[in-house]
């Protein structure tokens, strides 16, 4: 699974696979074999390369939320989201403090471009509308703010995941 992290401001690239007890992590280029067992609801152990961390997970895991993440002693934000699954404002979660980023769900055809950069947006509000397997798709600015960038143009065709805009 691709998915989009940010980990206490810094945003990585994350790809996960799981087969039982083993998950096989990709973050920001680094791979990592891990053994994960849960302790209780949200106590987890995980072993990397003979050493042992102890991992709490505090909050609801769900695309856009963010968690505290206790590894040890160090305590991280961390906020996933699963680009296939961006669709609206309610998909992606509420954002707090700095960018967010709207990215296609995925593989289309930009048919609307319904802000310009500079524009101030409310959440909820259109900002771009993809055409896929004959659906339109409006993608919808997750928090209040001022639309920093517009990285398309009606008619160009992306891929999932591809960055549209940015409302900071």
């Amino acid at each position: 699974m691709k998915l989009q992290a940010t980990v206490s401001d810094s945003q990585v690239d994350v790809h996960v696979r799981r087969q039982g007890s083993r998950v096989f992590a990709t973050v920001a280029g680094n791979s990592y074999e891990l053994e994960l067992a849960q302790v209780r609801a949200h106590d987890f152990l995980i072993l990397n390369e003979g050493q042992v961390f102890d991992c709490r997970v505090d909050g609801q895991l769900t695309s856009g939320s963010t968690v505290q993440v206790t590894v040890g002693a160090n305590r991280y934000a961390v906020t996933l989201v699963d680009p296939k699954r961006l669709r609206s404002a309610l998909g992606s979660g509420a954002h707090g403090e700095g960018a967010a980023r709207i990215v296609a769900p995925m593989p289309g055809k930009i048919v609307r471009v319904l802000v310009a950069a500079g524009q101030q947006v409310e959440p909820g509000q259109g900002i771009v509308v993809v055409e896929a397997m004959k659906m339109q798709n409006e993608m919808k600015a997750p928090k209040a703010g001022a639309v920093v960038s517009v990285n398309v143009e009606v008619g160009v065709t992306v891929n999932g995941g591809d960055l549209l805009a940015v409302v900071e």
